[in-house]
């Protein structure tokens, strides 16, 4: 034999707690449902109580078949029947009292659902709204922030450009005054070095210009004989200083080697004017 599946067991599905609500109209309603209700209830007490009175009368006439017992009978099946009408009529009531209540009820749910909706919708709308004045004031505040960071890039552009200008102007005028400085170092060397050259080429001139000088000197005391031989030397003396003074005009720098082999022929002239002398202390004896 095939064995049965056990039906699986549903789990009892958790009823939905509806919210209670309330409401002047609902309040009302409901008062009256219950003080129709204890009408009903005693209704059918009346009623059940009549019902039995009525089935005791009926079987008591039915023993004693007289006319008082059918009578009895009648009247306890009247007030049965008066009292089960009442307590149908009570019934009635606390149906449409009942209905009262739950339209009241419907209209007040149907209140409060749409307090709640609307209440659900406010907050959704104030959070939107919320939202959205966030963002409007993150996107200022970033645009704020973009155009801060440009201007500070544009002032240290601007203050990068003035310093590499000042830098530059700076340079230009060290450069300058450097170029000046040494334009000026230059200078006073070749005034110096001219200085020099002239107090040197003056120096040597001097001391050419000294010898020619003596000479006349120690010719004095010399005779006609020695002013004769004489003549001849000066005359060379002359002719070789004429030159010499000439090429000093043209050159105040003359070489060394040029300055001695100019002043070679001072010494021959001062050679000849030794026999000359000589001759002149022979000639005094």
């Amino acid at each position: 034999m095939a064995k049965v599946k056990a039906k699986a067991k549903r789990s009892p599905v958790a009823k939905k707690k509806t919210a209670k609500v309330s409401s002047p109209a609902l309040t009302k309603a409901q008062a009256a449902l219950a003080k129709v209700e204890k009408e009903s209830a005693a209704a059918a007490k009346v009623a059940a109580a009549a019902k039995k009175k009525a089935a005791a009368a009926t079987k008591s006439a039915a023993k004693a078949k007289t006319a008082a017992a059918k009578k009895t009978a009648a009247s306890a099946k009247a007030a049965a029947k008066k009292a089960s009408a009442k307590a149908a009529s009570v019934a009635a009531k606390v149906r449409t009292a009942a209905a009262r209540v739950k339209a009241a009820e419907a209209v007040a749910k149907a209140a409060a659902k749409k307090a709640a909706d609307e209440a659900k919708a406010q907050a959704a709308l104030d959070k939107a709204v919320k939202a959205f004045t966030a963002n409007y004031k993150k996107k200022l505040a970033k645009a704020a922030a973009a155009k801060a960071a440009k201007e500070a890039k544009k002032a240290a552009a601007k203050a990068k450009a003035d310093a590499k200008k000042a830098a530059a102007k700076a340079k230009a005028e060290a450069k300058k005054l450097a170029a000046k400085k040494k334009l000026a170092e230059k200078k006073a060397a070749a005034k110096a070095r001219a200085a020099a050259k002239k107090a040197a080429a003056k120096a040597k001139a001097a001391k050419k210009k000294a010898p020619a000088k003596k000479a006349p000197a120690k010719k004095a005391p010399a005779k006609k004989k020695v002013a004769a031989k004489k003549a001849p030397a000066k005359k060379r003396v002359a002719a070789k200083k004429a030159p010499a003074k000439k090429r000093v005009a043209a050159k105040k720098a003359p070489a060394k080697k040029r300055v001695a082999a100019k002043k070679a022929p001072a010494k021959k002239a001062a050679a000849k004017k030794a026999p000359a002398k000589r001759k002149a202390a022979a000639k005094k004896r």
